[in-house]
C-alpha cells in the first residue's frame, strides 16, 4: 500500500534521563508506549532514538525495547560531575538526520531541559515542525514557546503513575467515586463527561476567547474560508501546549461543536470530510448589547466629566457595570478594534487628539436625551 505523501513523518529524540527522573520527582514512571499513542495521531513514526547511560537505568530497558526504540549508550565517567552527557549526541545526531534526510518533517524532543531551545531553533529555520515533550513541573518555561507545539508527558490519558503513588490514586478514586463511607456524591456509573467545575469554566471561557480571537486575526488575514484544522494550528502557534482534552474534550472538532452549541461560532461543511469550516457566530443582538453598554458608559462619563472620556481606562469602567466584559468574546482582538467597530456602526464617534496621543469617545448630539444635552449645556 503506498503511503499518504501529505502525512508527517516524525523523527523522535529522547532525553531519557531528564524525563526519566522529572517524571519520578512528581510520582510518575516514564514509559514509552503512552507517548508513541500520542505520536502515532500525529503521523509515521520513522526514527527513535533513546539517550542515556542505561547501566543506570536497567529497569528502562524492556520497556524501551519493546517500543522499538534504538538505545543510545552514553557512559558517564564516575569522577565527573553529574550532568546529563546525552545532550551534544543527542542534537548532533538530529541536525544530521535534518540536514541529510528532506523525507523528516517533523522532530519530536523529549526533555525539559532548556539547553535544547538552541536545537529546536535551528531545526525550524531547516523548515522542520518540533513536537517538545516534557514534565509539567519539570520543563523549562524557555522550551515549550520555541516548539510548534508541546506535549506534557503527564498529561496524557495513560501516563503511568509509580507504584505507590497510584495505590493511593486508586483508592482516593474510589473513595470518591462510591462514597466508600465518606461525604462524596455518588456516581451514576456513567462514563459520559462530567460538567467542568466552576474553575475549569473559567478556563472554558478564556480559551474561548483566545479561540474567537485567533479566529478573527485568521480571517483578517485569509482570502477564504477558515478551516478547523488551519485554526489548530494557529492556536498551537500561540500556544504549544494547548491541548483540547484539557477542557474535557477528547478531540478538537468536539471542542468547536460545543462551541457551536453555545452559541460562540458557526460550523459548516468543509472541503475536506471532518475538517468544517469556522466562523465566528453572527449574533447581532449580543453585540448589540455590548456597544450599548459602551454608548450608555461615554454618555455617563461625558456627563460626570464634562467632557469626551479617553480611550484609556474605558475598559475598566465598562467592567463596572458588566465585570465579565471582554471584547474578546465577540472576536475583537483588542479594545481599540472593538470601539472602532462601534463606531463604524454609528453607537459613538471616536477622534484622535495628537497633542494627547489620545483617543476620544463621544455620542453625537442627536442621540443624546433632553436631559443628557442639558447637564452637558448642549442647546
Amino acid at each position: 500500500m503506498a503511503t499518504d505523501a501529505s502525512e508527517e513523518r516524525l523523527a523522535l529524540y529522547v532525553d531519557h534521563e531528564n524525563v526519566a527522573i522529572g517524571a519520578r520527582d512528581i510520582g510518575y514512571h516514564f514509559q514509552i508506549g503512552p507517548l508513541l499513542d500520542a505520536l502515532a495521531e500525529r503521523g509515521r513514526l520513522l526514527v527513535r532514538r533513546s539517550y542515556a547511560d542505561w547501566n543506570l537505568f536497567r529497569d528502562d530497558r524492556r520497556n524501551m525495547v519493546d517500543g522499538n526504540m534504538e538505545l543510545i549508550e552514553i557512559p558517564q565517567r564516575n569522577d565527573s560531575v553529574r550532568k546529563n552527557a546525552a545532550d551534544i549526541k543527542m542534537a548532533v545526531d538530529a541536525m544530521e538526520l535534518a540536514l541529510t534526510s528532506d523525507y523528516i518533517s517533523t522532530f519530536v524532543i523529549v526533555s525539559g531541559d532548556s539547553d535544547f531551545t538552541p536545537l529546536v531553533s535551528k531545526l525550524r529555520e531547516l523548515n522542520k515542525r518540533v513536537i517538545g515533550v516534557g514534565l509539567k513541573g519539570s520543563t523549562s518555561k524557555m522550551l515549550p514557546p520555541a516548539c510548534d507545539e508541546f506535549i506534557f508527558y503527564d498529561r496524557l490519558d495513560s501516563a503511568p503513575l509509580r507504584q505507590k503513588s497510584q495505590s493511593r490514586s486508586k483508592s482516593a478514586a474510589k473513595s470518591s467515586r462510591r462514597g466508600g463511607g465518606s461525604s462524596s456524591s455518588p456516581s451514576n456509573g456513567s462514563s459520559e463527561k462530567q460538567a467542568p467545575k466552576s474553575s475549569q469554566q473559567q478556563d472554558l471561557k478564556q480559551i474561548t476567547r483566545l479561540i474567537t480571537k485567533t479566529l478573527s486575526g485568521l480571517q483578517g488575514s485569509a482570502s477564504g474560508p477558515i478551516l478547523a484544522s488551519n485554526l489548530k494550528r494557529a492556536l498551537l502557534r500561540k500556544d504549544p501546549t494547548f491541548s483540547e482534552t484539557d477542557y474535557g474534550f477528547r478531540g478538537f472538532r468536539e471542542f468547536l461543536r460545543h462551541l457551536s452549541d453555545e452559541g460562540q461560532l458557526t460550523l459548516t461543511d468543509g472541503s475536506a470530510p471532518g475538517d468544517p469550516e469556522v466562523d465566528i457566530a453572527k449574533n447581532d443582538r449580543h453585540i448589540d448589547s455590548a456597544f450599548e453598554l459602551l454608548k450608555s458608559t461615554v454618555v455617563a462619563l461625558m456627563v460626570e466629566a464634562g467632557g469626551d472620556p479617553p480611550l484609556s481606562g474605558l475598559k475598566d469602567q465598562l467592567r463596572k457595570t458588566d465585570p465579565e466584559f471582554s471584547e474578546k468574546d465577540y472576536g475583537y482582538g483588542g479594545f481599540l478594534q472593538f470601539c472602532k467597530a462601534a463606531e463604524s456602526k454609528g453607537v459613538v464617534k471616536m477622534d484622535w487628539e495628537e497633542d494627547d496621543k489620545e483617543h476620544y469617545l463621544y455620542v453625537a448630539d442627536e442621540d443624546l436625551t433632553a436631559d443628557q444635552k442639558k447637564k452637558l449645556g448642549v442647546s
